[in-house]
C-alpha cells in the first residue's frame, strides 16, 4: 500500500459517497490562496463529523482550532434549528478566513468564532457541549480533553484529530512534545472513568494518521 493508493481510495470514496460541494470547496481554495496550511481534514472525514454530531442530535458543538473554517462547516450544517457552535482560533488571520468562508457557505450565524489561546478561551465557553471536535496543537491535548469532559453533557462526544502522526505515537524513541502530549491525552482518558474511548487509524489523502472517539457517559 502506498501514498497514492490510499488517495486513489479516497477519491473513489469522495466520488462515491461524499459529492462535490462548492462553499466546501471554496473554502479549501480561499484557505490556500491566503497562504494557511493545506491540513484541513478530508472531505469523507469532514462527513464524518456531520454524521456523529447529527446521530446524537447534537445542539452544541465546540471546536477547538478553526483553521479556515472548512471542518466548521461541516459541523455547522449538522446543527438543527436554534443550535450553535463555538470555534476557537489563536491566529487572527485564520479567524478572518474562516469568518468569511463560513458566511460564503450561509452558516456565519450559527458560529461564534473566538480568537485567542485555547486554554486562555476555555474557561469562558458555556456548556453543555453536545460534541467537541479538538484539532490543534497536540502539545496540549491532555488539558484540551480535561476542559471538553468538563463542558460535556452524558452521551455527549469528543473527537480528537492527529493522534497517530504516521506511527509516531507508538514509537518509544520518539519523545517529542507533540508526541508525549498525545500519550499524555490517552493515560487521561484510560484512566476517566467517566469516558469510554476507542482510536482509529486512518489512511488518505492526508496520510496515515488517527482519530480518537470519547463517549462521555456521565
Amino acid at each position: 500500500m502506498t501514498q497514492e493508493t490510499w488517495t486513489e481510495v479516497d477519491e473513489y470514496i469522495f466520488d462515491a459517497l461524499v459529492p462535490s460541494d462548492p462553499a466546501l470547496e471554496a473554502a479549501l481554495t480561499a484557505s490556500d490562496e491566503a497562504g494557511m496550511p493545506a491540513i484541513a481534514v478530508a472531505p469523507n472525514q469532514g462527513k464524518l463529523l456531520q454524521l456523529l454530531a447529527r446521530t446524537i442530535g447534537a445542539r452544541s458543538i465546540l471546536e477547538i482550532g478553526t483553521l479556515g473554517g472548512y471542518s466548521t462547516i461541516w459541523l455547522a450544517r449538522a446543527l438543527p434549528p436554534g443550535g450553535r457552535l463555538v470555534t476557537l482560533e489563536y491566529y487572527p488571520k485564520f479567524a478572518d478566513v474562516a469568518r468569511k468562508n463560513l458566511d460564503a457557505a450561509g452558516v456565519g450565524d450559527l458560529v461564534d468564532i473566538r480568537l485567542g489561546e485555547a486554554l486562555d478561551l476555555l474557561p469562558g465557553v458555556e456548556g453543555p457541549i453536545d460534541l467537541t471536535f479538538v484539532d490543534a496543537d497536540r502539545v496540549n491535548n491532555p488539558a484540551y480533553f480535561q476542559e471538553a469532559l468538563r463542558l460535556s453533557r452524558p452521551g455527549g462526544l469528543i473527537v480528537i484529530d492527529n493522534v497517530v502522526r504516521a506511527g509516531a505515537v507508538a514509537d518509544p524513541s520518539n519523545t517529542s512534545d507533540e508526541i508525549m502530549g498525545l500519550r499524555r491525552m490517552h493515560e487521561l482518558i484510560a484512566a476517566e472513568p467517566r469516558v469510554d474511548a476507542t482510536a482509529l487509524q486512518t489512511v488518505g489523502m492526508k496520510g496515515h494518521d488517527g482519530l480518537t472517539i470519547v463517549l462521555v457517559k456521565a
